[in-house]
């Protein structure tokens, strides 16, 4: 299956860099390049490509805007580059429902298999910035507070496999190591994923696994 991807970078030389890489991978497509957040939205309409690769200081409409609009509109999925481990772009494309959060240093193999990786479905956070959002979101008084719209009632009122797949989210698996980890179909990893994140009111596993790491929900509670 080829991925078909819309790069949104408004430096042009690190938008051809990225390209360049993304076009080296013999299952991803680049169907579009934006300088900006607006034009990344248009592209994303016009174009419905499977994921929007994309830079958050951007000009006329900055990047977590840029998500916030492609993610309500159910046009791709988002995998945000960042030359920040932890600001307010992160928490901001957190709350914006991004699949996933990648550091501009990443080499040419780590962003093509996240690529891969958020295509697929699954949630990914380059591991810095997971170690901070969760020590953060942990912290007795966090200075930004909580990124995620989840309230104690739902939490409450998750059943214990409920909570097992939460946990498994928290522990970055994938559906298929979370069918192998609980014994079941990956296609019922699956749909336990896509229901508890309805019940949580969250848009991404992305903001599943720092839920989890905030609440210290693991795989065995």
């Amino acid at each position: 299956m080829t991925i078909r991807v819309v790069v949104a970078e408004d430096q042009r030389a690190v938008r051809a860099g990225l390209v360049l890489i993304l076009r080296s991978a013999g299952d991803v497509e680049v169907v579009g390049e934006a300088a900006d957040g607006e034009e990344a939205v248009r592209l994303a309409r016009e174009l419905r490509p499977d994921l929007v690769l994309m830079d958050v200081q951007m000009p006329r409409l900055d990047g977590v805007s840029a998500t916030r609009q492609v993610v309500a509109e159910g046009l791709a999925d988002v995998l945000v580059l960042t030359t920040f481990d932890l600001d307010e772009y992160v928490f901001g494309a957190l709350r914006a429902g991004a699949s996933g959060f990648l550091l501009k240093d990443a080499d040419a193999a780590e962003l093509i298999a996240a690529v891969r990786t958020v295509a697929r479905g699954e949630g990914l956070i380059a591991p810095a910035v997971t170690r901070r959002l969760i020590a953060e979101f942990a912290a007795p008084h966090p200075v930004r507070g909580s990124a995620l719209p989840q309230t104690a009632e739902a939490v409450e009122s998750l059943t214990r496999r409920e909570r097992q797949v939460l946990g498994a989210l928290g522990e970055g698996l994938s559906n298929a190591e979370i069918a192998v980890r609980l014994d079941m179909a990956e296609a019922t990893a699956k749909t336990h994923v896509s229901r508890l994140l309805n019940k949580l009111g969250l848009r991404s596993r992305v903001q599943a696994a720092v839920l989890a790491g905030e609440l210290g929900i693991q795989l065995d509670t």
